[in-house]
């Protein structure tokens, strides 16, 4: 975890606001993007993101540390993206030709799937435990890429490499998770 995630996080615990609110800031646009392809509306996924990040405010002292923080609100911010999608969800009933028997239609979406959070989570952590593996320089710019979403200049800047470099070091820790994946799953 980020040295200066743990330093916000304890800051919050103590009482300080403002030390939360940098956390929510800093994780709220990677966390609106992962909710918006879950509940596909703007405005649900906003209060999502809002009811997460509230969640997670009370249950920050249950965060035990051991997984990156926004692994953690991640999977908060998931749970409660399908409980919204629950409690939002039309039902439509169709009544037999006596009128008596209502046939509630199954819902084909995941989301739907009592089992798919945990699979979710299962999936979550395989994908941490390979990237533990991964040499250092690897994991870095993966995670700068593909996490952060950052630019190839960017990446080169804050690691102090040329962007050839960046760009032979991603495509080798790409492969090389690829590789540890596929061992996992055989």
């Amino acid at each position: 975890m980020c040295a200066d995630d743990r330093n916000l996080i304890a800051d919050s615990l103590n009482g300080d606001g403002a030390a939360f609110g940098q956390l929510v800031r800093r994780y709220q646009d990677r966390l609106y993007n992962t909710v918006y392809r879950l509940v596909d509306n703007a405005d649900d996924a906003l209060d999502v993101v809002q009811d997460a990040f509230l969640n997670a405010y009370q249950s920050l002292d249950s965060f035990k540390g051991d997984a990156l923080f926004f692994t953690w609100l991640y999977r908060i911010a998931v749970n409660t993206a399908i409980s919204h999608k629950r409690k939002k969800r039309v039902l439509v009933r169709i009544a037999d030709r006596n009128g008596d028997t209502l046939i509630e239609p199954a819902d084909p979406s995941n989301l739907a799937r009592p089992d798919f959070a945990l699979e979710q989570a299962e999936e979550e952590q395989k994908d941490h435990r390979a990237l533990a593996r991964l040499s250092s320089e690897h994991r870095a710019v993966l995670l700068m890429k593909e996490l952060e979403g950052q630019k190839y200049e960017e990446m080169a800047e804050a690691l102090g490499v040329p962007i050839g470099t960046i760009r032979s070091r991603l495509h080798r820790a790409r492969l090389e998770l690829r590789e540890l994946l596929e061992q996992d799953e055989a």
